[in-house]
Formats: structure tokens, sequence, C-alpha cells
């Protein structure tokens, strides 16, 4: 198949490699986004004014293609920020209290807590959800406080936000920008995730417990700042029995949820309204039972938090996912029918060129994928480069012949295992901060881990594409 590569294409992948570039330097890619992106559009359609209108379009098209995320990660940091506020989430966590009696219990307990807690909640808000409670417990059990924020970084940011099973915002992004519908990328990225989590966690708690022994590490008091639990002089909202109610009933809700999604075989935008719409019922009862005649405000102020964050998080994804958005079916949408009357969409096209040029192998491109997933989680959020990664993906699937899913996994994994807060010290800040420890000091602790984790998982990749 002869594939007629444009200027169009040439300028798409002088953008990337401008992109990874300015990424690699730690400095922000809005910028060089609108410029690609008013760049392809006046070379398409040689006019100004369409150019300009394609940067709000773009921005436009990328921001109805994600809101159902940015959404559902709003409401559910809003119904986090209810549960902390009233102290259920104290109630929630107490039991596990109990089984922390040790370190290695400490850290294993926390970490898989973490996780479960992760998927539901995103890792941010798992952070104070879990931090500020069970640290104290962690460290009379002999756990040093730098070991609980290993536990909570690489079980929270690595595994849950890596996969991303139940809130689907990591899928979404990347299977958008590789073309493929989200199932596939979350049932290849199941495999993939336990062996980066077991290899990376394992490997963790391996160094973390040699270091103790040497007294290399030593469990201190614990100084934990100021968390959404810790407000001073604030009266009881519910009562000890409300607590314990609604702290039975927020996990049987999310539990059902769960069970839902599997007997009507939901995925995709239908599990994520499900979790939102359950977030909201549950914000809505607690809120309305907590603050009573305040009710209905506090509704409107938690509602606002959420949102808040949830487009902070998201604010720097939106340039990128646009330009990246015009590599597939989104050209069309944003800027119009002007690429070649044979031409897939400008990431297909070069694919196909590039699968005639240079015969790449698996290996070849599962390392790759890692490379370009890691290199674009150095900005320190883990999601404003994943569409990279998904883009890049679907060119050396269509060069291979196969592995398009594995390959969008395997990148994503490694750009969030990266940037989504286990190895750039900004990024760690959240569980740095309630752990009181020193963010640098906690990504070089996970350095080793992290790189052994992605080696054995792109190996391993090499088998599955």
């Amino acid at each position: 198949m002869i594939v007629e590569l444009t200027a169009l294409h040439w300028i798409y992948v002088v953008f990337i490699a401008l992109i990874i570039g300015v990424m690699i330097m730690r400095r922000d890619t809005t910028i060089v986004c609108i410029a690609g992106i008013f760049l392809i559009a006046i070379t398409a359609t040689g006019s100004l004014s369409h150019a300009i209108s394609s940067i709000f379009n773009s921005f436009s098209y990328a921001i109805t293609e994600l809101l159902s995320t940015i959404l559902v990660i709003s409401i559910i940091v809003a119904m986090s920020n209810t549960l902390t506020t009233t102290g259920i989430n104290d109630v929630m966590i107490s039991p596990f209290r109990k089984l922390i009696r040790n370190p290695t219990l400490a850290y294993w307990t926390i970490g898989i807590l973490m996780m479960v807690i992760s998927w539901f909640f995103w890792p941010s808000p798992a952070v104070a959800l879990l931090g500020a409670v069970l640290l104290p417990v962690a460290i009379r059990a002999g756990l040093p406080a730098l070991g609980v924020a290993m536990a909570m970084n690489l079980f929270g940011h690595g595994i849950a936000l890596s996969g991303d099973f139940v809130i689907q915002a990591a899928p979404k992004l990347t299977a958008d920008a590789a073309g493929l519908p989200i199932q596939d990328v979350i049932n290849a990225s199941i495999p993939l995730v336990f062996i980066m989590g077991l290899v990376t966690t394992v490997a963790a708690f391996y160094f973390l417990k040699r270091d103790m022994k040497q007294g290399v590490l030593k469990t201190a008091p614990a100084v934990v700042s100021q968390s959404p639990t810790e407000v001073s002089n604030q009266p009881e909202l519910l009562s000890t029995a409300q607590k314990r109610f609604f702290a039975i009933l927020v996990p049987l809700l999310f539990a059902a949820d769960v069970a839902a999604m599997s007997i009507l075989d939901l995925a995709g935008g239908d599990a994520t309204a499900l979790i939102g719409g359950t977030s909201i019922l549950i914000l809505l009862l607690i809120t309305l039972t907590s603050h009573k005649n305040k009710g209905l405000e506090k509704t409107t102020q938690y509602l606002i938090e959420g949102f808040t964050f949830g487009f902070k998080v998201f604010g720097p994804v939106i340039p990128i996912a646009a330009f990246f958005y015009l590599g597939d079916s989104g050209f069309g949408k944003i800027i119009g029918d002007f690429l070649p009357k044979a031409s897939q969409g400008i990431v297909n096209d070069l694919g196909v060129a590039l699968a005639g040029v240079v015969p790449l192998s698996k290996a070849v491109g599962a390392v790759t994928l890692t490379t370009v997933g890691a290199i674009t989680g150095l900005d320190g959020s883990g999601f404003s480069g994943i569409s990279l990664a998904g883009s890049v993906a679907s060119l050396f699937a269509i060069a291979i012949g196969k592995g398009a899913a594995t390959l969008t996994a395997l990148g994503q994994i490694a750009a969030i295992w990266v940037g989504g807060g286990t190895l750039i010290p900004w990024a760690l800040i959240p569980a740095a901060a309630i752990c009181n420890v020193d963010p640098f000091e906690l990504a070089r602790r996970n350095l080793v881990p992290v790189i052994l984790g992605l080696i054995v998982t792109t190996i391993v990749a090499m088998f599955l594409i």
C-alpha cells in the first residue's frame, strides 16, 4: 500500500519530537501544542481565520471528549471531602488498624488498602483518607514514615492509577489517542499493571527492610501535616452511630457498582457514569445528614472544591490532548476534510509508511513505548503525555502489524508510574507532606524499584504483543 505523506504529516512528526524535547527539559508543553495545532491548520486550509478558529475548536473537541472523565473525578473528590470532613473516613479505616502490628504488616496493609481506595477515589484523595489516620499506627508498629509514603505512592499512584480500572480516566486518554476501544486497552493492561506492581512493591519492600536492618532507616516520631481530618475546634457533624452506618454503606454501594459492571457488562462511559452517579448520591446523602439546614450550601461548596481540583489536574492535559486528537479522527472534526483522499489519519499514514521503510520488531516497539511513556511522565502529571503514548503506540502497532492495545497499555503504565506520583519530586508532594518526609528522598527511594519494574514489564510486553 502506497501512502502519500504530505507537509501535514511531517509537521505532526516534528511537533511530536518538540513536545518530547520540551518534556525532557521539564518545561510546559501548552504553547508548543497550540503552535502545532495552528501550523497544521494553516497548512491544511491556507486560511488564517480558519487556523485561529481551529485552536479553539481543538480545545472544545478535547474538552468534549474528556468531559465525562473530568466530571467523575471532580465528583469523587467532592465526595471524598465530605467523608474527610465528617470523620467517616476514620471509621472506614479503623478496622485495618488492628492488622498493623509490625513493619511488614504495616507496609502491605497500607499499600493494598491504598490501592483499593485509589481505584474508586483516585490516589490524591486516598492519601488524605489514609495518611493522617494510619501513619501514627504504622510508626508505632515500627515502619518509618518514609516507608509509609513509599507504600502509598507505589500502590496508589503506581498500581491503581496506571491501571485505573474503575474510573477509567487513563485508558480513556490512551485509547482515544490510539484509536482503540477503551476495554481493549484495559484488558491488555491488566497483566502488565500487576507485573509492574508486583516487581516494584516487592523490590521496594526488600530495600526498605534491608536499610532498616542496617540502621540506615530508623523509625522517628511522626509529625503529621495538617490534613482535612484535622479541623480544630470543629463540632461533631455526625454521631458515632451515623459514622458507622455510612462507613458500611459507602463501600457496599461501590461494591454493588462493581457487581453491576460485571453483571450488566458495563465499561467505559457507562461504568464511569455509574460510579459518578453513585458518588453524587453519597455526597448528597452525607452532606444533608451532617450539615442539616446548611446542607444545600455545603453541597454546592463541596462540588466547587471538586471541580476546582478536576480542572486544575486536567488543565495541562487539554492542550496536549487537543494536538494529538488531530492525529486520528479528530482532524476532520476540528479542521475539516483536508487530508489526502486515501488517508486513514495522520498517525495511521505514518505507521504504514514507517513499516515500509524500517522493519520494526516487537522488542523495538516495546522499548520505544516504555521510553516514550517515561519521557512524557517527566512533567510530573502522568496524564498530560499519555495521549502521546497512545498515538505513538498506534503508529508502531501499524508498522509491526499487531499489538496496538499492549503497546498502548505499556506506554500508559510507563507514563503514569514515572509522572503520576512515584518518581517526579513535585508530583510526590501529597504523600510526602502527609508523612512529613522529603519528596526528593522519597523519589530517590522509589527510583530503583520503579526502574526494575519497567524493565521486567517491558520484557513481558514483548511476549504479549
